[in-house]
């Protein structure tokens, strides 16, 4: 007697949400994979990526890991320049600002560092960069981020228009990262997916970031 439709069904929904699974675990050991291996190369200008601040405004563990990145690849002459974008949290705490203060305490020239403070993800950190970018008519940028984020983060920075890319990632590592890695197999996908806006001309610089808003207070990032 054939089968029917609904035995059929039942007989192959454990293989097909099997090889599913499968499909998602290898993209994401191939998202980890390449975000583990830096792609390095002379740029203008580094971009590092924000994250959570503490109460009493100094980087977390994690925004304080992509900092120190960023100096050593800034030590090691990849880039001089430094774009640090984050958004404000809701207590008020400024990312971007906070970022800038560690690099210049850690002996980073106030002048070499760009503060975007309305980089509240990573598609608007990737649209000022490379309005900045254009502005002073650089081409390559470093992207230092944790390294599952480095994938999106890179793609973002390429739509928008980026020439050279190049990353280095932070080396630090948590149970949390598993998840932060799952959901950035699904981030990714909606980046390759998802329409670019553009600055039209030429970007607003430091103090007068490009898209700041002055009557409201951006969500905190959390990538």
């Amino acid at each position: 007697m054939k089968p029917s439709r609904r035995s059929r069904i039942v007989r192959w929904t454990p293989a097909a949400v099997g090889g599913a699974a499968g499909l998602f675990a290898l993209a994401m050991a191939a998202l980890v994979a390449f975000g583990l291996c830096d792609h390095l190369g002379e740029s203008e200008v580094g971009l590092v990526l924000g994250n959570a601040v503490e109460a009493d405004n100094r980087p977390s563990a994690h925004l304080q890991a992509r900092l120190d990145a960023a100096l050593r690849l800034r030590r090691l002459g990849y880039f001089d320049r430094v774009i640090v974008s984050g958004g404000v949290d809701p207590q008020g705490h400024d990312e971007a600002a906070v970022m800038r203060d560690y690099l210049v305490a850690h002996g980073v020239p106030a002048e070499a560092v760009i503060v975007d403070s309305a980089g509240v993800n990573t598609y608007e950190s990737a649209r000022h960069t490379v309005a900045i970018m254009r502005e002073h008519d650089w081409r390559g940028v470093c992207v230092v981020t944790h390294y599952f984020h480095v994938p999106r983060a890179r793609l973002a920075l390429g739509h928008f228009g980026a020439h050279d890319v190049s990353s280095g990632s932070a080396r630090t590592f948590a149970w949390r990262d598993l998840y932060s890695t799952a959901r950035e197999v699904i981030a990714y996908g909606w980046y390759a997916w998802r329409h670019y806006d553009h600055f039209p001309g030429k970007a607003r610089r430091s103090e007068e970031t490009p898209g700041a808003s002055t009557n409201s207070t951006p969500a905190r990032r959390r990538a």
